[in-house]
């Protein structure tokens, strides 16, 4: 990668924006700093270790959360507290642990309360718009 300049960004925010778990890079990428013209290059061809870290992970806790379909904080009520490979959240979705199938349950009923505060707030504006 190349020198750092005004318009480049460190290693843990170009993982972060990737959704890839910093320590499991090559050194190579850790030690860098990354344009934006590499970042977009990343993201449109990526190199084959960046394909396979998004295919096996380990993943990054917010796309284990995104996986199980529970919060980050679910994750952490679980115990989870460390990055897991597709393998293990696929065995995690196989064989779920009670506290997983509380969190997904959890999950989905504040997904619905969204909704319903949405849908709410959907119907008010129409409201007033009707009226004004």
């Amino acid at each position: 990668m190349t020198s750092a300049n005004s318009q480049s960004m460190k290693p843990a925010t170009v993982a972060k924006k990737l959704g890839i778990y910093l320590p499991a890079t090559p050194q190579e990428f850790q030690d860098s700093t990354i344009t934006r013209a590499e970042f977009a290059e990343l993201q449109s061809n990526p190199p084959e270790w960046l394909a396979e870290l998004r295919r096996n992970g380990p993943h990054p806790r917010p796309v284990v959360a995104q996986k199980l379909n529970i919060s980050i904080s679910g994750l952490a009520r679980g115990g989870v507290e460390e990055a897991l490979t597709t393998a293990e959240i696929t065995a995690l979705l196989q064989a779920p642990p009670a506290w997983l199938v509380a969190e997904r349950a959890t999950q989905a009923a504040v997904r619905t309360e969204a909704q319903r505060v949405k849908d709410e707030a959907a119907k008010k504006a129409a409201k007033n718009a009707r009226q004004g």
